[in-house]
Formats: structure tokens, C-alpha cells, sequence
């Protein structure tokens, strides 16, 4: 992987972190918070996941092809579930997930 598609993926990476926090965050605002759960799981986990993936990167971790194994699984968990909520906030999430995904199935 070139450096430059190494901070491309590592940009992805953070933006998909941000959107889960915001996602996060902002379902804990949402008026029937327990209908948002699972979002609110799910988010959690995936950004855990991108921002360790990132840490990984970083320090060019032998593990690079396994967590991004794993993180385009848990992106695309959270894109799904952000994906059936009607709130702004969730469908940008969804948005960041699924392409975040789509650019750790490169190095997956």
C-alpha cells in the first residue's frame, strides 16, 4: 500500500469514527432513545473499531488485513442499522460507514 492510499484510508478511517460519535451522540437526543439502542451499540463498535484500525496503521501493525477484515464487517453492521433510521444523523453515518468499508476491503 502507497502512503498516499494509506492516509486516504486513515482520513476514512477517522471520518467514520467522527460520524459514529456524532451518530452516538445524537441518538441519545432522539426522543424514543430505546428504538435507538441497537444504532447506539453499533456505533460504539464501530467506531472503536476504525479508530484502532487507524492506531494500527500507524504503527504498521502485523494484524492490518485482519482488522480490516474485521472493520468492514462491523461498518457494514453499522451502516445497515443507521440506514433504517430516518434522522439525518444516521443516514450521514450510514453514508461513512458503508464508504469506509468499501476502503478497508482493499487491504482486507
Amino acid at each position: 500500500m502507497s502512503d498516499e492510499q494509506h492516509d486516504e484510508l486513515i482520513q476514512t478511517l477517522h471520518e467514520c469514527m467522527t460520524a459514529c460519535n456524532h451518530c452516538f451522540d445524537a441518538c441519545l437526543k432522539e426522543d424514543d432513545i430505546k428504538m435507538m439502542a441497537e444504532c447506539m451499540r453499533l456505533d460504539r463498535e464501530c467506531a472503536d473499531v476504525c479508530n484502532y484500525l487507524e492506531q494500527a496503521l500507524l504503527r504498521n501493525s502485523p494484524f492490518i488485513t485482519e482488522l480490516a477484515a474485521v472493520c468492514v464487517k462491523i461498518c457494514e453492521a453499522c451502516g445497515n442499522e443507521c440506514k433504517k433510521h430516518d434522522h439525518d444523523h444516521c443516514q450521514k453515518c450510514a453514508d461513512s460507514c458503508f464508504k469506509c468499508a468499501e476502503a478497508c476491503k482493499s487491504i482486507a
